[in-house]
C-alpha cells in the first residue's frame, strides 16, 4: 500500500517551472549607465577648471596698465614683451609695432633719458584697442 502512494501523482501540485534570468543583462545597463554618467560627470568637472584658470591676457594688460616709468629700460622692455604678447588684430599689431620701434632707443644703451609723452599717448592709444 505504501508503494501505491508513492507512485500517484498529485494533481493539484504543479511542476516546477523555470523563471528566467534577466540579471547578466541588468548588470550591463547598470554598468553602461555608470560609464555615460562618469564621463558626463569628467566632461563637467573639466570645463569648470577650464573657466577657473586665469586669463593671460588679463594678467598682461593689468601689468601694461601699472607699469612703472620711473627706469626707463626696463619700462621699454617690459612693455615691448607685453604688447607683443597680447597684440593679435592687425591693427593692434601695428599699433604694437609701432610703439615698439619708438622703444627701441630705450633699449639698447646704457643709459637713457626718461620715456617721453608720445611713446605714453600711443602706449594708451595701443591699451585702447585691445579686447579682453
Amino acid at each position: 500500500m505504501i508503494e501505491n502512494t508513492q507512485t500517484l501523482k498529485l494533481h493539484d501540485i504543479k511542476d516546477i517551472v523555470e523563471i528566467p534570468d534577466n540579471s547578466f543583462l541588468f548588470l550591463v545597463l547598470i554598468s553602461i549607465f555608470c560609464f555615460i554618467l562618469l564621463i558626463i560627470l569628467i566632461v563637467f568637472v573639466t570645463k569648470m577648471i577650464k573657466r577657473k584658470k586665469p586669463n593671460r591676457r588679463k594678467e598682461y594688460l593689468s601689468n601694461l596698465k601699472n607699469i612703472d616709468f620711473s627706469n626707463s629700460k626696463k619700462t621699454a622692455y617690459e612693455i615691448s614683451k607685453y604688447s607683443r604678447l597680447l597684440a593679435k588684430t592687425p591693427r593692434e599689431i601695428k599699433l604694437a609695432n609701432e610703439l615698439i620701434e619708438e622703444l627701441d632707443k630705450y633699449k639698447y644703451k646704457k643709459e637713457v633719458d626718461k620715456i617721453d609723452k608720445n611713446i605714453k599717448a600711443k602706449l594708451s592709444t595701443f591699451m585702447e584697442s585691445l579686447d579682453v
